[in-house]
């Protein structure tokens, strides 16, 4: 789930025609090869989707018993950028933590992270259990397959945010689907994309198009960040995080081979900032959506209203929100990343003032 990153004149998300050119699962004894660690979402049956936007691909990786270390659970790590640093021989300022997802089955979590910077880094996957073990995950003799995207954004290395580290931003499987939100190399570059698994073709795709209230306009260009699948009266939908920060609510039956659909913006969330994850959660019978941010804090917004929330039309400017409502956690401070931990824990990655990353459950607000 988990887990979980270009604005111009108009965003519209295209769920387009596309084809994923799935390889044949690969014998225990080769394994695959990843140019680059990205984003994590868990599927069925022990199957973790890692994304590797250097290559534009998105591998499954068939876990079996690697999906526990038999200590079941996730114990908090303070500082686990530096025993992450310390395990790989480096140090901490070489660590990026990119994403992290908790197995649903073993309740483990598990960690997408880059050793080095820029074209010498790294991927590496982490698992962490109940007792705080950290491993490595050693990827030489797990089954898999891999879907590659047909038309990824061109490298730039050389700009403010490279195209191609924005590939795939964001995954969630779905009743057999797996849906992507990441950039393109069209004119129109922000996409979601629905691919099924085991991986297949996937037939011509929807265009939907969002208002960006802080902009007051139309957007193509930014990318859905951080997303989740949220059912609204017995209706599957995608809520979607955008920079400055729109909350879009994308209905899955609406997305049409060939179709043209508007997603509802349900809220204006204040600009100047990028949301980072998400998750949906129950708490006293109700249902809350919970998102972490560069620097609007972590929001509790119920869902009470996504159903009848009229879709924002009007620009809303000077950092205002709009739409629905939410609560800044004020206890929830320098959230990165965060998965469900149990019915009533989350557990997240946060940096501290000093600047330290530390791993620990946190009661459900």
């Amino acid at each position: 789930m988990s887990l979980r990153k270009l604005f111009s004149l108009c965003a519209l998300v295209v769920l387009c025609a596309f084809f994923l050119t799935p390889q044949p699962a690969v014998s225990a004894a080769e394994g695959p090869t990843l140019m680059s660690g990205g984003p994590l979402t868990f599927g069925p049956d022990n199957v973790l989707f890692i994304a590797d936007n250097t290559g534009a691909k998105i591998v499954a990786l068939e876990l079996g018993d690697r999906v526990s270390s038999g200590t079941s659970g996730t114990k908090d790590v303070p500082g686990i950028d530096q025993k992450i640093a310390a395990l790989l021989g480096t140090d901490a300022r070489e660590i990026q933590i990119i994403d992290l997802a908790v197995s649903p089955t073993s309740s483990n979590a598990f960690i997408s992270v880059s050793r080095g910077r820029g074209a010498n880094a790294t991927p590496v996957l982490l698992r962490v259990d109940g007792a705080g073990k950290i491993d490595v995950i050693s990827l030489a003799d797990v089954t898999y397959t891999a879907a590659s995207l047909p038309n990824p954004p061109d490298a730039n290395p050389g700009a403010r945010r490279n195209p191609r580290a924005s590939s795939i931003t964001d995954m969630a499987y779905v009743d057999g689907q797996l849906f992507i939100a990441g950039l393109s190399n069209e004119e129109f570059s922000s996409k979601l994309r629905s691919v099924a698994y085991p991986f297949s073709t996937v037939s011509e795709g929807t265009s939907v198009e969002i208002w960006h209230a802080a902009h007051g306009a139309f957007e193509t260009r930014s990318p859905v960040y951080t997303f989740v699948p949220y059912e609204i009266g017995g209706e599957q939908n995608l809520i979607a995080g955008y920079l400055c920060t729109p909350l879009v609510k994308f209905p899955i039956d609406n997305l049409q081979p060939g179709a043209k659909v508007m997603g509802t913006t349900i809220a204006e969330l204040g600009n100047r900032n990028r949301p980072l994850d998400m998750i949906v959660y129950q708490k006293d019978g109700k249902d809350y959506l919970l998102m972490s941010n560069t620097s609007r804090g972590v929001m509790k917004i119920p869902t009470e209203h996504f159903g009848h929330q009229a879709g924002l039309t009007e620009p809303v400017p000077d950092g205002n929100q709009a739409g629905v409502s939410y609560e800044t956690i004020a206890q929830m401070t320098g959230v990165e990343q965060l998965d469900l931990l149990d019915d009533d824990h989350v557990i997240v990655i946060a940096r501290n003032e000093a600047g330290q990353a530390n791993l620990e459950a946190v009661m459900l607000p």
